[in-house]
């Protein structure tokens, strides 16, 4: 099991950013939330098998049909034992 905090930079409010990325954790049976932040980003949490964090982390980088994602910082975690993905 791994973790990776993200923050999305780019045109990624608005564009179901948040919706898409909780279908596809679910999907996947990845741990973890996601929220729009006050200066424009997503910022977002998961914890899963590598494959998995790796397959959510790839998304973010190119974001759901809309979106412009301009740059993805990552950020590796110690694990916490999330259950569920959330909208915060």
């Amino acid at each position: 099991m791994i973790r990776r905090r993200a923050i999305v930079h780019g045109r990624v409010q608005g564009v179901f950013f948040r919706d898409t990325m909780r279908r596809m954790a679910q999907s996947r049976g990845v741990a973890g939330w996601v929220t729009n932040r006050p200066d424009g980003t997503v910022e977002v949490v998961f914890e899963g098998e590598p494959q998995d964090v790796e397959s959510m982390l790839s998304f973010s980088r190119e974001g759901p049909r809309g979106a412009a994602v301009e740059r993805v910082e990552e950020i590796e975690e110690k694990p916490e034992g999330l259950s569920g993905f959330a909208i915060r």
